[in-house]
Parts: C-alpha cells; sequence; structure tokens
C-alpha cells in the first residue's frame, strides 16, 4: 500500500490508539467476571481514569476523529465488539491535516458511515469521487495540489453540504462551469478563498444554479480585489445569507440593488490609492552658500519618496526623464551626463537596499509580478517635519498581477539629490574697462559716444554671458528602505494605515556639515594656540596678520571658511525617520458608485 495514500495514514492512525494493548482490549490486566482480582489486575474505573487522566502515560491525541476516544473506552467496556466492521462503521468523521497525503484511494469507502472528511495542507492534486463514501456530507481539500475539479464532479456524494477549496489552483473556465446545481444540489457552504479565479460574472452565474446555497467565501480571490466587489456578488446572488463570513443585511442588499443588470459594468477593474503624508527625523542642515564667495559651489538638497505601483500604460523607463528635472539649467551634455550618473547612483543604492529587505527570488518578481510604474513625490528641502501631501492613484486591470503584487507588498524608499552648482567668474578685460570708461566722457561727440557705449554694453553683456558658464552635477542616493506588508488587502482589508520606520539615517548634507564644523574649529584652535605662542615671544606681526585676513574674509574674501554656513546644528544621536503611509483599496458602497465608476 502507497505510504502517500489515505487510507494508509488513517490506518497509523488507528494503531496509535492501542485498542488490544494496556489498558485497552482483553488482557491479564482486566479483573476476571467472577470478582476474583489476582496479580497486576485493575478495576475498570481505574483503566477508564488512565485513558482520560492528563499525567498518564496512556493519553493520547484523538484530535483526528472525535470518535477515536469513544473507541478507547469500548475498548475497555466491550473488547469483544470491536471487530473490523464495526471500527470502521464507528467513524463518522475523520481529519487527515498536513500528513503529505496525495492519494485518496478506494480504502476509504470501508468507512461506510463516514460524514466529514477534512484532508487540509496535503498534496492531493486531483481527487477520485468513485472513492469518496457516498454518506459524506463536509469534505474539506483547503491548501492542496488541485488544479482540476474533473475527477471530483464525475460522481459526486449526493448529499454533500458542505465543500472547501480555499487556497487551490483553482481559475479555468472548466472549473467554473462544474460549480454548478447539476452536480452540487444540496449544497449550503461553499469555501473558494484564496484561488485564482478572475472573471466574477462568470463565476457568479454558476453559483446561482445552486438552490441551497447560503454560505459563500470568495476573498482572497483576484476577483475580490475588483471595485465592483462585493455589491455584483451580493445582487447576484440573492438567496445568499452570508458573504465572506459577514451576514448580508437588507439595507445592504437595497443599496446594490440594479448593480448586476447596469449597463457598461466594468467588473474587471481594480483603483489603488497610494499617500505619502509627513516625514520626521531626518538630520539636517541644509547646505547654503555664502553669497559673497561666487567661486564656492554652490550645493542644495532635496528630499522625496519613491515607491512602485501597479499599472497598465506607461513603463518604467518613461518616468526617468520626468524625475530628473534640472529647471533648464546646464548644457543638455552636462544634464544627460548628470542624468546617467544619477540613475547609475540611485539604481545602485535602490538594489542594495531592496537586496537586504526583499527577501524573495528575482526571477519569479519580474515573471509573475503586475507591470510596476515607479513613482516619486514632490522634491523638499530639508525641514524637521516635511509634510509631502502626495496622493497617487492606479486603475489595474490585471487582477492576478494585483493579487501578486499585494502578497509582496510594497517597499517604499527615502531618497536624496544633491545639486552642486559651480559658478566659474572672470575678470573684465581692458577693452571693456576703457569703454565703460569712454561711455562716461561728455563731449561734442556726445551722440556717437553714446551710441558706442551702448553697443559696447550690449557686447559685453554676451561676452559676460559666455564666459561665466555654470556648470551643475547631480547625485542621488537611497537613505532607506522600508517593506510595507499589504497582504490584509488581499484578505478583504479596505485599507493599510502605517508609521513607517526607517530608523536613524544619515543623509549626506549632515554629513558633510559635521566635518566641515569639525574641520572649521580645528582651524580655530590651531590659530588660538598659535596666538597664544606669539603673545607669549611678544611677536604681533602674525597676529596683525590674522586679525586683518579674518576681518577680509568677514568682508566678502573667497574664504572657504565662510563659503559654507549650516543653517542647522548637527545632533550626535539621530532620531529614527518615520513616514506616514495609506494604501487604500476602492470598494463601492451603492449601486450609484458603480454607475460613475463605470463611465
Amino acid at each position: 500500500m502507497d505510504s502517500n495514500a489515505l487510507s494508509s495514514v488513517i490506518e497509523k492512525q488507528i494503531g496509535h490508539l492501542c485498542l488490544k494493548d494496556f489498558p485497552c482490549g482483553r488482557g491479564s490486566w482486566v479483573s476476571s467476571e467472577a470478582g476474583t482480582e489476582g496479580g497486576g489486575t485493575e478495576e475498570t474505573d481505574a483503566l477508564l481514569d488512565l485513558l482520560t487522566c492528563s499525567h498518564s502515560p496512556w493519553t493520547f491525541d484523538g484530535s483526528w476523529s472525535p470518535q477515536a476516544a469513544a473507541l478507547r473506552r469500548m475498548a475497555v467496556l466491550s473488547p469483544e465488539r470491536l471487530n473490523d466492521d464495526c471500527l470502521y462503521s464507528n467513524f463518522t468523521a475523520l481529519r487527515v491535516m498536513d500528513k503529505d497525503v496525495s492519494v485518496i484511494d478506494k480504502g476509504l469507502l470501508k468507512f461506510s458511515k463516514l460524514e466529514e472528511l477534512v484532508l487540509s495542507v496535503n498534496r492531493i492534486s486531483e481527487v477520485s469521487s468513485e472513492n469518496l463514501p457516498r454518506t459524506l456530507k463536509t469534505l474539506e481539500l483547503r491548501a492542496n495540489c488541485l488544479s482540476t475539479l474533473d475527477g471530483l464532479t464525475r460522481c459526486p456524494p449526493p448529499h454533500l453540504r458542505y465543500l472547501g477549496l480555499g487556497s487551490n489552483s483553482l481559475r479555468s473556465q472548466e472549473d467554473v462551469s462544474r460549480l454548478t446545481g447539476r452536480h452540487w444540489p444540496q449544497l449550503v457552504c461553499l469555501d473558494l478563498s484564496d484561488c485564482e479565479f478572475e472573471e466574477q460574472p462568470a463565476l457568479l452565474k454558476a453559483l446561482r444554479t445552486l438552490p441551497s446555497l447560503r454560505t459563500l467565501v470568495l476573498q482572497g480571490n483576484p476577483l475580490a480585489l475588483a471595485s465592483c466587489y462585493p455589491g455584483l456578488a451580493v445582487e447576484s446572488l440573492p438567496q445568499l445569507s452570508c458573504l465572506d463570513a459577514s451576514w448580508i443585511s437588507p439595507d445592504e442588499r437595497q443599496s446594490f440593488k440594479g448593480l448586476a443588470k447596469m449597463s457598461g459594468l466594468v467588473t474587471n477593474q481594480a483603483s489603488v490609492t497610494v499617500s505619502v503624508g509627513r516625514m520626521r527625523g531626518t538630520t539636517g542642515p541644509v547646505m547654503s552658500v555664502n553669497q559673497n564667495s561666487p567661486d564656492f559651489p554652490f550645493v542644495t538638497y532635496s528630499y522625496f519618496i519613491t515607491y512602485e505601483i501597479p499599472g497598465d500604460k506607461t513603463p518604467n523607463y518613461q518616468k526617468c526623464k520626468s524625475e530628473s528635472d534640472f529647471d533648464g539649467r546646464g548644457t543638455e551634455h552636462e544634464v544627460r551626463d548628470a542624468d546617467l550618473q544619477s540613475n547609475k547612483n540611485s539604481d545602485k543604492e535602490t538594489l542594495r537596499a531592496e537586496t537586504c529587505d526583499l527577501k524573495v527570488d528575482t526571477e519569479e518578481v519580474v515573471h509573475d509580478a503586475v507591470q510596476e510604474l515607479r513613482r516619486s513625490t514632490a522634491k523638499l528641502m530639508w525641514s524637521e517635519c516635511m509634510d509631502f501631501s502626495d496622493t497617487q492613484m492606479c486603475k489595474v486591470s490585471d487582477l492576478g498581477g494585483l493579487k501578486r503584487f499585494l502578497n509582496l507588498g510594497l517597499h517604499l524608499r527615502i531618497e536624496e539629490e544633491k545639486v552642486t552648482e559651480n559658478k566659474v567668474t572672470s575678470a573684465p578685460d581692458e577693452a571693456s574697462a576703457k569703454t565703460s570708461k569712454s561711455s562716461k566722457m561728455k563731449g561734442t561727440f556726445g551722440k556717437e559716444s553714446s551710441i558706442k557705449s551702448g553697443s559696447n554694453k550690449e557686447k559685453s553683456k554676451d561676452k559676460t554671458k559666455t564666459s561665466v558658464p555654470a556648470l551643475h552635477a547631480c547625485s542621488r542616493r537611497v537613505l532607506g528602505s522600508v517593506h510595507v506588508p499589504l497582504h490584509s488587502l488581499v484578505r478583504g482589508g479596505r485599507h493599510v494605515n502605517v508609521l513607517c520606520d526607517f530608523g536613524a539615517l544619515h543623509p549626506e548634507s549632515a554629513m558633510e556639515a559635521h566635518h566641515l564644523l569639525e574641520k572649521e574649529l580645528g582651524k580655530k584652535m590651531k590659530v588660538e594656540k598659535e596666538d597664544e605662542e606669539s603673545k607669549r615671544r611678544g611677536d604681533s606681526g602674525p597676529q596683525q596678520k590674522r586679525t586683518s585676513a579674518s576681518k577680509a574674509k568677514g568682508k566678502g574674501g573667497k574664504g572657504c571658511e565662510d563659503a559654507v554656513v549650516t543653517d542647522h546644528p548637527v545632533s550626535d544621536q539621530p532620531e529614527a525617520v518615520t513616514v506616514e503611509l495609506r494604501v487604500e483599496l476602492e470598494r463601492w458602497q451603492s449601486a450609484s458608485e458603480g454607475m460613475h465608476g463605470g463611465a
């Protein structure tokens, strides 16, 4: 007999009952009928206590069948009754879960009075209805490997009232056609949760033929992600009393009245909204430049949030250009080079961050996940609380891909963009200086001089524009990434509100400012030390030079000490960075919403 056959596993469970061993069965441990007690014999009550006492070494796990305890009691009280026919006919319920069963064989037919059979979490790929007892009323096949209902519906148990098919790969039109009243005339409860059904109208049309259906579970299917669910199911199945473990109220049924007959109704589209709120905890400062130091590079930092959401249009590569906005500054070649470098840096940091957080097979994500669109919030300058107030909505027609996306979850990233602007200034030439002086002279040729000076001004302006180029460099890096689980939306949830915790982050602006401050403090201490030594020697020359130099720098010199200004102090112990996130799955609450949604 196959070790993975159902009857083999049940025989092992029955053998563990020890119906012929102590304290059950007929043995020398049982007192004689005449009342004489020999050595080692036990009273019947004492033997029964050994079966039920929690501290007894003869206790057993009887969760696989409610009749197991009754059989052991019978083996103590009337062991002579336990022949094979009586043994198998006593079982009315069997629960064989997670036992690696792959085949339901004919040995199950020995249980002639079996009414409940639970075979969850096994490896059953096909069910032959000829091997099922005709007395079955409950059949649970959840979390198996079923991909077809062909064998199950050839000769199904006629009195079956509950059928559990959840968490199986059922999706085809043939499977839908086998869920009708012709196959299950007395079916009251049907569990199809966490399958792969996508066509809601076709499935509801088949289920409407089940005359006795009162309880239905469809959550976890791709079709349950559509905006018209559950309204369309409530309207299409008037005999239904309970949907997805929720009772259907008369008000709810009335609110969806007429939805199923609405023309142009969109039944295979879902709408997902992602909202990013406030971000707190990022470490400052923002770097700025002294206006009196034009040669020093002008550095700005901005922060934004990026993520991917499912969608039906606009491939990812079309979003790159819009996300790299330089406000028309710099040459085309410089902008292109900056974009390429920025994208390379961003891709490296994103890959590094996502590799740590997303522990799934990359190839599986590429082939199975729905097409994802990269979205980005507006870029904001640093502040203690940055309110993005960004809302992105997408409509998805690939409901199966959307389900896989939600099960994987969303990855939220904080990115920092650094823009460096180098201004190259040049001194005016002698010709322009002479021209400017001549324009101020008044004489008999005033008109001529004014015309010439005007032309010279224009030339000098043009010359100034070409002689003072502005070079731009843009780079991005991912500061942190978090994974946001969204599987609750697949399980029937409407929205996910979460405060994403990125931990303590270290923006580049803060680190640079920290290093510059340390450098300035070191220079200042060095200068003070030299001043003290010069005072001791009585030499005032170097001190006066340093004093005049510091005054010159204060008046707008080109020293880099005043070129970098920190607007905010740098904290030694940065706080955890948090971002507010809300992901919502649209559900129509009435037939009127379906009218607007379908339009």
